[in-house]
């Protein structure tokens, strides 16, 4: 969809930054993963400057505010960047809710197993969504996400 306007080429690029805020979020659930297939630590290498970055205090809810601040409500800002911001930012929201749901989980006696495959679980699928998304947008395509989407459109006119 692209009844927004032109996308051009950088917008397609910066419209996929904002997925690195959930992507470095969801590590936190892919530990497990990581001890079960260690071959893809490989993976984490680019990324190791942004997750030093990301583990100083604060700078997730620095990061945040000021994507939700500074790009969401911009509206000088191309409506693909700002759509595909307030979709990463929403993703990191359901990774929040899902850690929640873990240390209550976590608290139940005999709940290792579960805990397990549910962190597994969201790690791939939060995997699965931005890469999802990145594709698209460097497609110049808007990624639907069911309930995701739907809530994005509704913040992002």
């Amino acid at each position: 969809m692209t009844w927004r306007g032109s996308i051009t080429v950088s917008d397609r690029i910066f419209a996929c930054l904002p997925y690195l805020l959930p992507l470095i979020q969801s590590l936190a659930f892919g530990s497990f993963f990581f001890t079960q297939f260690p071959v893809t630590r490989v993976l984490l290498i680019p990324l190791s400057p942004l997750i030093g970055i990301y583990q100083l205090p604060f700078a997730s809810l620095i990061i945040f505010f000021a994507l939700f601040l500074l790009v969401v409500r911009n509206e000088k800002i191309s409506h693909f960047i700002r759509f595909n911001t307030m979709q990463a930012i929403l993703l990191n929201i359901v990774i929040f809710l899902c850690e929640i749901v873990l240390q209550i989980l976590g608290s139940i006696p005999g709940a290792g197993f579960a805990s397990e495959t549910i962190s597994n679980t969201i790690f791939i699928g939060i995997i699965a969504a931005v890469v999802y998304s990145v594709a698209q947008s460097l497609l110049g395509r808007y990624a639907e996400i069911p309930a995701i989407s739907d809530a994005v459109h509704l913040q992002v006119r």
